[in-house]
């Protein structure tokens, strides 16, 4: 080893070398630095995104509910209409069960009173 001769040639090609790796890993080291700042702040945006369109979901929602809830109070209303019309129909019907049942006891009392013109005989 006492008799080693490096050309500079190649002591040069090999410090030059040496530089652009360094210089390379610099440059990627930088930019993967820059790509984790803009991951960061995409990621800060997104979040504020997320939230604004959470707060407006929730009010479109609450308008919707508020919406359901007034159609559900009509519905409740017409069905209370309805069940009253429904309990005079009912009530009504039964009176003429009644009028038909006493009109067929009438009939059968006073059968043959009558001829087909409806004068007395």
């Amino acid at each position: 080893m006492e008799n080693l001769k490096v050309p500079i040639a190649l002591a040069a090609a090999m410090a030059v070398q040496l530089a652009g790796g360094v210089w390379w890993v610099s440059q990627q080291a930088a930019t993967i630095a820059s790509l984790e700042e803009t991951v960061s702040q995409l990621g800060s945006k997104m979040a504020i995104e997320d939230n604004v369109n959470l707060k407006r979901d929730v009010q479109d929602n609450a308008m919707e509910i508020d919406y359901l809830w007034d159609e559900t109070d009509d519905i409740w209303k017409d069905h209370e209409g309805l069940a009253r019309t429904i309990g005079a129909i009912t009530a009504l019907q039964q009176r003429v069960a009644l009028l038909e049942n006493e009109l067929k006891y009438i009939n059968r009392d006073h059968e043959g009173m009558f001829d087909m013109k409806g004068s007395m005989k």
